[in-house]
């Protein structure tokens, strides 16, 4: 089975303890990102931004809030980077077959509405 990782900021020091506990806790692998690497960087920044606008500032949230939070990103939320997948799909290698039975549905669609124009024309 496939290890979780987080991908986090070089600076050690900016790490919570409560998150540091539910690393260590959910055997998640805590990866540094390198430094002068602007892709990496903007991969954490974006997550920061998720989580700014999932997460109000003055709330608290337990583990089980961001068990259900990281539930629902991964599972639920589709992303453009991802070819319109969600994460997971994308990680245990669903995307391709997902995105055959799309090319199919959307192929079916088109030739129905081509077929809905050449009745409407006659």
């Amino acid at each position: 089975m496939k290890r979780h990782r987080l991908l986090g900021e070089k600076n050690p020091c900016r790490i919570a303890v409560e998150v540091v506990e539910y690393i260590e806790a959910n055997k998640i692998r805590y990866e540094r990102a390198p430094l002068f690497r602007p892709q990496t960087q903007s991969k954490i920044k974006r997550g920061h931004q998720t989580l700014q606008k999932r997460i109000l500032p003055e709330d608290y949230f337990l583990p089980g809030d961001l068990d259900a939070f990281v539930e629902h990103y991964n599972h639920q939320c589709y992303h453009e980077s991802l070819a319109n997948v969600t994460p997971a799909d994308a990680c245990f290698d669903r995307a391709s077959a997902m995105m055959k039975t799309a090319r199919k549905i959307k192929r079916q669609t088109i030739e129905c509405r081509h077929l809905q124009h050449r009745n409407l024309a006659n």
